[in-house]
């Protein structure tokens, strides 16, 4: 139990929180840069109502103000990891005599982080004020900051496959499907400006008598007792780590031609990154022609069984709805029949008629022909958003 805990440091729900989110693959954020985004989102929304009422927003008010939102612990390390993602966002000052307007045991004399927004330098004097659509600006700012960072780790992922892959950041609509989101390292802390030293030691001396002073004698006979300890135990030597190398052949793959591993490794590259750069609405279309083949067999039911050679698109659709395997609304399934009777339009028409649409099917063609068109469709338009041959 012991060991298995130590290698599952992070819990499940963060490391595996990008294949929980719903919708269509998209460029997901990892969990960590999405609490971030969210303390940000709290962050900006205190300062700015503390800004705009002209009271000067410190670190400690906006602690308790963003830890009251999210119900989550924000320290100086979280402001740190903000402002090396959005630099332009705060000004950051250590200042003094600052009103703190609460009963903290924070002195009014002592050095306070203070935090005040940059406005862009087109505003005037009656436009010190961070809007709604100002804050809304900004957090779209800090989001598409956030995923130039992942894109960039995603980029050093796909310079180290074996053969490499290069995707322009301008086209990528999805991650690679190798590629872990969720183990993304986190944003690094920036600088934050610190308090000045209150008091000054002018020598040596004078530092060993502060530091003996806060220390009672048995703590420090334990203190001398630990480095010793530490000094006795024999460092183990670096072992230096050598790296696999990529280009080694399973066991699996030995005799196999390594022209035709090339090939088949060069048109796994070529899918993969059409993959990455699939337009979300083509994407949409081949999931929908995944399904008419299914729903092809249904709606012949849905004619043989009322007997009409003509019905309103809406009965039709409704019956359908009533018969496919898995949860659809009327509208969705209004989708893909007229997807439908755009790939075979011989077998299937839409007719209009005043408000109503009613559609006639043709039952001299055989299902089986219709299933052949579609499957053959089907596969031409995925291997032509790959870019890839019938063939190797």
């Amino acid at each position: 139990m012991v060991v298995l805990m130590s290698r599952c440091e992070t819990p499940s729900y963060q490391r595996y929180h990008s294949l929980a989110q719903a919708g269509p693959p998209s460029l997901c954020l990892p969990y960590s840069y999405r609490v971030l985004a969210e303390m940000f989102r709290s962050m900006d929304t205190v300062v700015a109502m503390l800004f705009n009422r002209r009271q000067t927003p410190t670190f400690t008010t906006i602690k308790q103000g963003v830890q009251d939102m999210m119900h989550r612990r924000f320290e100086e390390i979280h402001v740190a990891q903000i402002k090396n993602v959005f630099p332009e966002a705060f000004i950051f000052r250590q200042e003094k005599n600052v009103p703190t307007f609460s009963s903290s045991s924070m002195k009014k004399s002592s050095y306070q982080l203070t935090v005040e927004p940059l406005l862009p330098p087109d505003h005037s004097d009656d436009q010190l004020v961070l809007s709604a659509s100002r804050l809304l600006e900004r957090r779209h700012t800090f989001h598409s900051n956030l995923l130039s960072l992942v894109k960039q780790h995603h980029k050093d992922f796909l310079s180290s496959l074996v053969p490499p892959l290069s995707v322009p950041e301008d086209k990528l609509t999805r991650w690679h499907p190798r590629f872990k989101v969720d183990s993304v390292p986190p944003v690094q802390p920036s600088t934050l400006p610190q308090a000045p030293p209150t008091e000054r030691m002018a020598t040596a001396q004078e530092v060993l008598d502060k530091a003996r002073s806060l220390i009672t004698p048995k703590m420090e006979k334990a203190l001398v007792s630990l480095t010793l300890q530490k000094e006795d135990v024999p460092q183990a030597p670096d072992v230096p780590q050598t790296a696999a190398s990529p280009a080694q052949v399973p066991t699996a793959l030995k005799g196999v031609s390594q022209c035709l591993l090339d090939r088949i490794r060069a048109k796994e590259v070529q899918k993969l990154q059409a993959a990455m750069t699939r337009d979300p609405e083509v994407e949409e279309r081949l999931l929908m022609m995944s399904r008419l083949a299914e729903l092809a067999r249904i709606l012949r039911s849905v004619f043989v069984s009322e007997k009409k050679p003509a019905l309103i698109m809406e009965v039709v659709c409704s019956r359908m709805v009533d018969s496919y395997r898995s949860a659809m609304s009327t509208g969705e399934m209004e989708k893909h029949v007229r997807l439908l009777a755009e790939l075979v339009s011989d077998w299937l028409s839409i007719v209009a008629v005043r408000k109503d649409s009613y559609l006639k099917l043709n039952r001299t063609m055989e299902l089986s022909l219709v299933m052949d068109r579609l499957t053959h469709r089907q596969k031409e338009e995925e291997l032509s958003q790959h870019g890839l041959p019938d063939s190797l």
